[in-house]
């Protein structure tokens, strides 16, 4: 306002002085809701400015000052909506060609005030395409952090309580004939609760900003021998791990996910598979690609592929994936279940 006095005062060849300062400074308000009413301000400044030369014999403003109108403009096409932007673009052509028709505008000014108004609008555009851009990155990267913690939770804090809910039935199916055998799953179910806390705390730690984020837990293939178990045992079929010598060098990201695939298929095996005796656990590796078999022989094959596959199938098959292998499931030609998985020995991520 200040500035479109001061041009008022100062300018001498300034046509209808009065009129032109009045209406560049009457206007001037119109910025305050560029952003949340675009198109009310665009027609308020437009239809403003259009029946101006009624005052001024015809002539049109000429304040250097109302350049401010660009922002306008620029805010349309940045914040408005889509049916804002077509209507306030339908207004601006209308007024430009009723300004030609009528003689108020030459050809030669029309196309240096396109070219102005075309600057003004192309970059509110590509902003609003940028913000756009950058709203839909954060979506996904916001979807791909909540796939990464639902496969944690699932593979972490599920597992432990799989093996609590495995071992407090096995405890009450035998308190009959062994009194002692309540007391033994009490333990384990200690135990795996006391893991699945720690997990579940270190999850947290990363989770909440106000504390201090420590490392990732993160799970090595030679961990899979906590998963072996010598001997049959009446809680459950014994687990057999079979790690081959040539895993050397591996990335943390391949033996993490070749840990959790492992881990996820021996709880399914544990919980689903029938009649089972024992559960294998293959890894071998080779110059491109590591392997991973976990079979096992119960009566699981039919029950399992009659429904349709889990969170937990679903969360080893996007591990997988995620770093350019593959995982398959499903029954075994003879008996039982068999999940392989074939994951590049480089670990290069998709």
């Amino acid at each position: 306002m200040a500035v479109a006095v001061l041009e008022g005062v100062l300018r001498p060849d300034l046509p209808w002085r009065a009129v032109s300062v009045t209406v560049t400074v009457g206007l001037v308000p119109t910025l305050l809701w560029r952003r949340t009413r675009p198109l009310l301000m665009v027609v308020i400044v437009f239809a403003t400015t259009s029946l101006a030369p009624l005052l001024t014999d015809g002539a049109p403003l000429e304040t250097y000052t109302m350049v401010y109108v660009l922002v306008l403009l620029y805010s349309l096409f940045r914040w408005g909506s889509g049916r804002e932007v077509a209507v306030g673009l339908t207004i601006m052509i209308a007024t430009v060609s009723l300004s030609l028709f009528s003689g108020r505008l030459t050809p030669g000014d029309a196309v240096g005030a396109f070219a102005v108004t075309f600057s003004a609008v192309a970059l509110g555009g590509a902003l609003r395409y940028r913000a756009g851009a950058r709203m839909r990155e954060l979506d996904q990267i916001k979807l791909l952090e909540r796939e990464r913690l639902a496969r944690d939770l699932h593979d972490t804090v599920a597992h432990h309580i799989s093996a609590m809910a495995i071992r407090a039935q096995a405890g009450i199916a035998t308190s009959a004939s062994r009194p002692n055998s309540a007391t033994e799953a009490l333990h384990v179910i200690e135990a795996e609760a006391a893991h699945a806390l720690d997990e579940m705390r270190a999850m947290v730690r990363l989770l909440r900003r106000d504390q201090p984020a420590g490392p990732a837990p993160v799970r090595r293939i030679t961990d899979l021998e906590k998963l072996a178990s010598p001997s049959p045992s009446r809680s459950g079929p014994s687990v057999d791990v079979e790690i081959s010598d040539d895993i050397g060098d591996l990335p943390l990201s391949v033996e993490a996910a070749i840990y959790r695939i492992a881990q996820e298929s021996v709880t399914n095996a544990r919980r689903h598979a029938r009649h089972a005796t024992r559960i294998e656990v293959r890894v071998a590796a080779d110059d491109t690609s590591v392997r991973l078999r976990v079979s096992d022989d119960g009566d699981s094959g039919l029950v399992r592929s009659a429904g349709s596959p889990g969170y937990g199938l679903i969360g080893m098959i996007e591990r997988a994936d995620l770093l350019g292998g593959t995982c398959e499931a499903g029954p075994a030609p003879d008996r039982g279940w068999t999940v392989t998985a074939v994951l590049p020995r480089t670990g290069a991520v998709t």
